[in-house]
């Protein structure tokens, strides 16, 4: 997948988890923070990253620096995702199908983040085996990049658009 720009876009932030890991060594323990951020223009842009560092701020600061460099493109349907799908990574599993105009986005915490930064409205979800927010936002963003629409399908297949459909 071809990588995309961040400087092209307009994107904003969304903090998902802030966990404190340690390190025991000899003379005790040493706390850091890990950042897991989202960012996405609203728009189809979305993409996470991780950051580690002695305080918040900065590892915030890295998490957003990390997820503009793993941004992907996501195929919408109107405000809708075009199929149903399940996005897996290790133990996560995120089942995500398209909901009608008005339903809103049925998602929970991590999910909830990636599926709003990538500008889905309507949507339904149900996060599947673990609930690390780590590896549940990874298989909502494998799910979300493994997704296609009609012109792709079509122009893969070597057919118009209106063969794949009816």
């Amino acid at each position: 997948m071809a990588l995309i720009d961040a400087s092209k876009y307009e994107l904003s932030e969304k903090v998902v988890a802030i966990n404190r890991v340690s390190k025991t060594v000899k003379g005790g323990r040493i706390m850091k923070f890990s950042a897991l951020v989202v960012v996405g223009n609203q728009d189809g842009i979305v993409g996470f990253g991780l950051g580690k560092s002695n305080e918040v701020p900065d590892a915030i600061r890295k998490g957003i620096e990390d997820a503009k460099k793993n941004l992907i493109k996501v195929s919408l349907k109107g405000t809708t995702i075009p199929h149903e799908i399940v996005g897996k990574f290790g133990a996560g599993a995120v089942l995500m199908r398209p909901a009608p105009e008005g339903t809103g986005v049925i998602a929970g915490g991590p999910v909830r983040s990636v599926v709003e930064m990538a500008g889905i409205k309507n949507i339904r979800t149900k996060s599947l085996r673990s609930n690390n927010p780590c590896n549940v936002v990874r298989a909502t963003i494998e799910g979300l990049a493994s997704l296609r629409d009609a012109e792709q399908v079509a122009a893969l297949r070597g057919k118009t658009v209106k063969e794949i459909i009816g």
